[in-house]
């Protein structure tokens, strides 16, 4: 006998599908002591008021370190093709002005900022934002945050993380950029290095570097330019396995153990690494800081051209405001109904697969009833 569609417990089910993730914004972390030292990892800082304090923690009014706004300052509304990355204060203005020039806003989190995904008490979760730019944490996440960046993942947003060398601690409290990242995919409380990429226990600096031959790897050749070298300054390489894919190696051998640059997926979302921070330095910001142009003086400003590829292909796209509405007609009905047990199943990539499980099944026609009707 044929099972009836509606009215039926196994259609009944809990469904607690995807948060809301924001294409085209971007938000740097600077909640773990991106500023400690010689480091002025920021987009835009009006005031420097910081120091490391107890712990290795950046406090506020106990030194002269950027102390981050939220929004950079003069506007981003005001930025034109021709803006020059000194509009913004920060070593790591130029990627910022080069984002809102290609039409992404950017904001920081700043020190006291909560990592947070699917809180609506926090102004700045991580369901707010489409990428997520980690760059030399120096404090490790807590398990919360930790956790709160997994499903920011796999649930379409994109991550970038942004290392250094091994024993770069900047701020004294045992743990550096390489020990935060591997404590991020090693002890989560959710699964085991979700995105196949570990930072390897190591320093290297290096002018020549071997880029992926794939003639359509997103960070090689991407909308942003063609980048045909890597130069690192005392970085770290990374191992990569499951869903990882090397972009640039340290060497022709291209081996999984020596990558340079990587980026995987895990769930719906997208993540890119690189073992070095100095290679996106603009070589402004903080005047107490000795700082480098790595953007635009290495390599033929490849470098520049990396840091925007990565985040063009990190970026998610636009929300479907209907997506129970698998024929696209403007409206959730029988059809729609009929085309998801169609597709009944296991299914990667197909629209009837609503909570992005890589199957269509009842948690799937759950919520496509949950729309029924008109699409807004």
């Amino acid at each position: 006998m044929t099972r009836p569609i509606i009215g039926v417990a196994w259609l009944a089910l809990a469904v607690s599908p995807a948060l809301a993730i924001e294409t085209n914004k971007v938000l740097f972390d600077a909640t773990k002591a991106q500023m400690a030292g010689n480091a002025d990892w920021v987009i835009d800082s009006d005031t420097f008021n910081i120091g490391t304090g107890s712990g290795g923690k950046m406090t506020v009014g106990s030194g002269s370190d950027a102390n981050p706004q939220r929004q950079p300052t003069p506007s981003q509304a005001n930025i034109t093709a021709s803006t020059a990355e000194t509009y913004w204060k920060g070593a790591l203005s130029a990627w910022g002005v080069a984002l809102v020039k290609r039409g992404f806003s950017v904001e920081t989190l700043p020190v006291g900022g909560r990592i947070t995904y699917g809180d609506a008490t926090n102004a700045q979760d991580l369901s707010n934002y489409g990428i997520y730019i980690i760059p030399e944490p120096n404090i490790a996440f807590t398990t919360a945050e930790k956790q709160a960046i997994i499903r920011f993942v796999q649930d379409g947003g994109g991550v970038f993380l942004g290392g250094n060398h091994s024993g770069s601690d900047r701020n004294n409290d045992g743990m550096d950029p390489v020990d935060v990242f591997n404590d991020l995919a090693t002890s989560n409380g959710l699964v085991s290095n979700p995105f196949g990429i570990l930072f390897n226990m190591n320093s290297y600096s290096v002018t020549t570097s071997t880029v992926s031959t794939l003639a359509n790897d997103p960070l090689i050749r991407g909308a942003a330019g063609t980048v045909a070298q890597m130069q690192y300054n005392a970085g770290s390489t990374m191992t990569i396995s499951g869903a990882a894919k090397g972009a640039i190696w340290r060497t022709t051998n291209r081996s999984s153990s020596d990558v340079m640059v990587a980026y995987s997926t895990y769930g719906l979302g997208k993540v890119v690494a690189c073992g070095d921070s100095s290679p996106f330095d603009d070589g402004t910001g903080d005047t107490g800081d000795t700082l480098y142009n790595g953007w635009f003086a290495e390599v033929n400003g490849d470098h520049g051209e990396l840091a925007i590829n990565a985040c063009l292909w990190l970026n998610p796209p636009a929300a479907n405001p209907c997506p129970s509405d698998v024929d696209g007609s403007g409206s959730v009905d029988g059809a729609d109904i009929s085309l998801m047990l169609l597709d009944f199943g296991p299914c990667t990539g197909c629209a009837s697969d609503l909570d992005g499980d890589d199957r269509v099944s009842a948690a799937d026609i759950a919520l496509l009833l949950l729309d029924f009707g008109p699409c807004p």
